[in-house]
């Protein structure tokens, strides 16, 4: 008689755990989410440049391929696996598929448009004023892809990235050294007086 109230005590525990989902098996949905982290990287005056990225993924990254090909997973966290690739860029444009694969079989895309740009940006003066020692100085910065700093006698700027720039920048001294620089690195300066 014991033997059958163990068991009907076991096989009740069993029923209410099933209820309350512990005995339930889950299954994973969860897509792996891929992110570059030089986003600005995708453009580069050099036609092979290195792409640095991660994957997030609750269960574990098992594959990462780039246009098909595996690349090594660095070490660390499957569930925020990081990689890097070189690119080898045909004339001024490519694009490169990336593909990341989880233990679930669950996977995630995303095609990285790659743009080699060697033009420097343009910047113009629109307004100079010294008063004593102190400089104001307005103007605009314009690329062809898109201007993403502005510098003013060394000290960045806040600026909103894009292919035109507006700026406004106080400073003192005699003159004013502005620099632009673009998407892609190039840079281009100008000292305004």
């Amino acid at each position: 008689m014991r033997r059958a109230h163990a068991l009907v005590t076991v096989l009740t525990a069993c029923a209410v755990a099933a209820s309350l989902g512990s005995c339930a098996r889950t299954t994973d949905t969860f897509k792996p989410r891929i992110t570059i982290s030089n986003a600005d990287g995708a453009a580069s005056r050099a036609r092979s440049f290195v792409v640095d990225g991660y994957v997030l993924d609750d269960t574990g990254v098992t594959q990462i391929t780039v246009d098909g090909t595996p690349i090594p997973i660095l070490p660390g966290s499957r569930k925020l696996a990081r990689f890097q690739f070189k690119t080898l860029i045909q004339g001024s444009t490519g694009k490169y598929t990336i593909v990341a694969q989880d233990a679930a079989g669950n996977r995630s895309t995303v095609i990285l448009p790659v743009t080699v740009d060697a033009q420097r940006p343009a910047i113009t003066v629109t307004r100079f004023e010294r008063t004593g020692n102190l400089i104001r100085v307005t103007g605009t910065a314009r690329d062809n892809t898109r201007v993403v700093q502005m510098l003013v006698d060394g000290n960045q700027i806040n600026i909103t990235p894009g292919r035109e720039v507006e700026f406004y920048a106080e400073t003192t001294g005699i003159w004013a050294d502005l620099e632009a620089v673009d998407a892609a690195g190039n840079r281009v300066t100008l000292r305004a007086r």
